[in-house]
């Protein structure tokens, strides 16, 4: 027999039973100071992702009015550009030699005149689109304004709970590495297994008043004694989860109680 069998085969259930229960306490420990943060995470995130989209709307709002400007602009060169060509066929018109360019130039006036009137049309429709879009680009930069410092606060806030329990954190998921070393691979997969499927994280419990400590139904006087002998394993038939009795819970062996 190695030596490496040797140490497997004295890690007896009793020793797996306790090792489990002290991951319990520790990963549950570790729950509770989740549960301090709260949502306070999720919140940050959130804010987070908000202010990223808040950003890309006013970037998409800041683009948008930079058209509407140009737009402006262009239009108004086409009407400088109809006033110089009415300008210089009304000069034509001094010196045409007979009514048929008379009426030619005429119409030309008539077609540069109504493309300023489109243009001036085109202009007000721009200039109204351009201040919404502004009073839009307004509205969302006060948004991201409150935004941020709802952030700010928020990580404020997360950053001192996080400050206060880091190195109680830091602490606890040593030790539950290394319980999780002592405890063979399938067991601790069973574990975690169960502890992600309870309802409170609780893959371990013990018996206490007779019934099981995560579902609360009632355990048979012949488990509750199996239970207490630590000779194997034993799971809630109805929950799943793996049961301990409450002198292991309290820290006794079975020698303890002898």
């Amino acid at each position: 027999m190695t030596t490496e069998n040797k140490i497997d085969k004295e890690i007896t259930v009793e020793d797996k039973l306790f090792a489990l229960y002290d991951l319990q306490k520790a990963v549950s420990k570790i729950d509770e100071i989740k549960t301090l943060r709260g949502e306070l995470p999720l919140e940050v995130q959130d804010l987070e992702d908000e202010i990223m989209g808040l950003n890309t709307r006013i970037e998409h709002f800041e683009r948008e009015i930079n058209e509407y400007t140009s737009m402006i602009a262009g239009k108004k060169i086409s009407i400088e550009e109809s006033r110089i060509k009415i300008e210089r066929y009304q000069e034509q018109q001094n010196n045409v030699r007979n009514n048929r360019e008379h009426e030619n130039l005429e119409k030309e006036i008539e077609f540069q005149t109504l493309e300023i009137e489109l243009s001036e049309k085109h202009i007000r429709e721009y200039k109204i689109s351009k201040d919404l879009k502004l009073a839009e680009q307004k509205e969302t930069i006060a948004q991201l304004t409150e935004r941020k410092l709802d952030l700010e606060e928020k990580k404020g806030e997360l950053d001192e709970i996080v400050a206060e329990t880091k190195q109680e954190e830091e602490k606890l998921r040593e030790f539950a590495k290394s319980i999780e070393s002592r405890i063979e691979p399938n067991l601790l997969t069973a574990f975690k297994r169960i502890r992600k499927n309870a309802r409170n994280g609780l893959a371990v419990v013990s018996v206490t008043r007779d019934t099981c400590g995560g579902c609360f139904n009632k355990i048979p006087a012949q488990k509750q004694l199996d239970i207490r002998q630590r000779k194997k394993i034993i799971v809630c038939e109805y929950c799943g989860r793996i049961l301990v009795d409450q002198q292991l819970a309290d820290g006794d062996t079975v020698a303890e109680q002898q």
